[in-house]
């Protein structure tokens, strides 16, 4: 509950000081692969110099999916970008940071990425919170005088500690407060954007 306080705090501080900033020309956007998953997404850039912009955008997702899956979550990331032609048109590199909470089980993953195993959110319940931090790369199509499509993606680390269940819909708890450091993706996204 602390840290879901925190990362509100942070999220409405960045958007104060990007207010009084050189916001130019601003943008409203939706990722689409986020909409696929029945996540209600939002995001807002603004425009701090001729080639930089910060963008935050918001996740939630409070419903169970068919099938008693489970992926709810609340994320908040923001992030400094770079353009390298003018602010929103096509190249650029930022930096993002994420905070959030979440609560995933009954997912059919049955992999393993480094030293990480996905195979038991087939069968137990996680619910936890994390933080991180990466690197994104990322283009923008004109599509019109207000629209863009974007493409993004991001790699980094994230710090997390979750409480195991035993099953999803169970209240047994099987650990407590386990630590996890993940290394690799951290954002994809395919955003349709609307520029005022």
């Amino acid at each position: 509950m602390r840290i879901r306080k925190h990362i509100l705090a942070i999220a409405g501080l960045i958007i104060l000081t990007t207010l009084s900033a050189n916001a130019q020309k601003a943008a409203l956007k939706t990722n689409l692969l986020y909409d696929a998953t029945t996540t209600v997404n939002l995001g807002l850039e603004f425009g701090l110099a001729p080639k930089w912009t910060m963008d935050i955008s918001g996740n939630y997702n409070p419903w169970n999916l068919p099938g008693d899956r489970i992926i709810k979550h609340a994320m908040v990331q923001p992030e400094f970008r770079y353009w390298f032609c003018d602010r929103f048109s096509r190249h650029f590199i930022g930096f993002h940071a994420l905070g959030g909470i979440y609560n995933f089980g009954n997912l059919p993953l049955d992999f393993k990425y480094l030293w990480l195993d996905f195979s038991p959110l087939k069968e137990h319940r996680f619910q936890g919170w994390g933080v991180g931090g990466g690197l994104v790369y990322g283009y923008d199509v004109i599509l019109g005088k207000h629209w863009n499509l974007e493409f993004e993606l991001g790699a980094g680390y994230i710090y997390t500690q979750y409480d195991e269940y035993v099953c999803t819909t169970c209240g047994k708890k099987l650990a407590d407060n386990v630590p996890v450091h993940y290394v690799g993706p951290t954002k994809a996204a395919i955003s349709l954007v609307y520029l005022f």
